[in-house]
């Protein structure tokens, strides 16, 4: 099973150097694709971010928030709570001080071990985390081989 941070979830619905590589992995994927209710929040930030950025017009903002609700709706993503249990495996990895993961990476990342799925991320930070504390990750583009190794 695989699980989505917010970096891997845009590049499917604006292009960019990851675009392809997401598009594969999510259209080889043969079961939902685990994100988690702060994806929302986070794909909301990021979009108002280009808006203010003049990166995307409202228009264009409008329709990648669409399409990102309607997959959600449709099951191609699905969201997971971020429960107690979450938070407190996020906060012993912070407390090692051993990374520089930051709040809701943390909370990503904890996410995915909890639910027993493999981490896609853009993030290099958060790969580098997940591999110090053994958490399976993959990021779309960097091996070519990996984007044919779906769940």
């Amino acid at each position: 099973m695989l699980y989505f941070d917010t970096s891997a979830v845009l590049p499917y619905y604006r292009e960019e150097a990851a675009s392809r590589p997401v598009q594969q992995m999510l259209q080889a994927s043969t079961r939902p694709v685990l994100v988690s209710h702060l994806t929302r929040v986070e794909v909301a930030s990021a979009l108002a971010r280009w808006v203010r950025m003049d990166e995307l017009s409202e228009a264009q903002a409008n329709r990648i928030e669409s399409a990102f609700l309607e997959d959600l709706r449709a099951g191609r993503f699905v969201r997971v709570s971020l429960d107690p249990e979450v938070f407190e495996r996020a906060c012993h990895w912070l407390l090692t001080r051993r990374s520089s993961l930051r709040t809701l990476d943390a909370l990503h990342l904890a996410a995915a071990e909890i639910c027993g799925a493999e981490l896609v991320t853009l993030d290099r930070p958060l790969v580098q985390a997940a591999r110090l504390f053994g958490v399976t990750v993959r990021c779309p583009g960097e091996d070519p081989a990996e984007e044919d190794q779906v769940d």
